[in-house]
């Protein structure tokens, strides 16, 4: 369900979730990313949120408000919980987000912070997931940065664009940002 509704919200994203980059390591990134609003459904099954938060983003939510679709996708795989999320525009804040209809799905504000993130091409999968979180750790290991809890895979295209696709993993980092006085 997941990968068949994303050619849909392709064409109708706009936005992307906003980052600075901080320091670059290799092929690694240290990004800050500052609040922002999101949507979350957590379940025992992977891809399983995909249907109810399109929902909530077409209307099924308190002031039946159309919400744009913005890139990328979040993902979290846990032994027990999966959990998707959708970041909502800029425009949306703890005052005026519309609350979901259907109370499976989450919406709060992420409080951001530092990442560490690596990008990889083609398709996602958990072979490549899996690659990729080791090598972005031997980099925060050589370079002495602390993991701060569990990495999420980002996925920014529909399944329908074969090239050039981008995907990432992402970890949130113990970082000092260097002094500029």
């Amino acid at each position: 369900m997941f990968f068949l509704g994303l050619p849909l919200l392709a064409m109708a994203q706009t936005e992307m979730q906003s980052y600075e980059v901080i320091k670059q390591l290799s092929d690694i990134e240290i990004r800050f990313y500052p609040p922002v609003m999101m949507a979350k459904h957590t379940s025992a099954s992977q891809g399983s949120g995909f249907g109810k938060l399109f929902g909530y983003i077409s209307g099924k939510n308190s002031t039946q408000t159309k919400i744009a679709m913005t890139t990328p996708v979040h993902m979290e795989k846990g032994n027990s919980e999966n959990a998707m999320a959708f970041v909502l525009p800029k425009k949306f804040n703890t005052k005026n987000t519309p609350q979901p209809s259907d109370n499976s799905l989450q919406v709060y504000q992420d409080q951001g912070g530092y990442f560490a993130a690596i990008r990889y091409a083609g398709y996602t999968n958990s072979e490549k997931e899996k690659e990729h979180t080791a090598l972005l750790m031997n980099v925060l290991e050589d370079e002495k940065i602390n993991s701060d809890g569990h990495p999420k895979v980002l996925v920014y295209n529909s399944p329908y664009k074969i090239i050039n696709r981008r995907n990432e993993i992402l970890i949130p980092i113990l970082f000092q940002p260097p002094n500029n006085d």
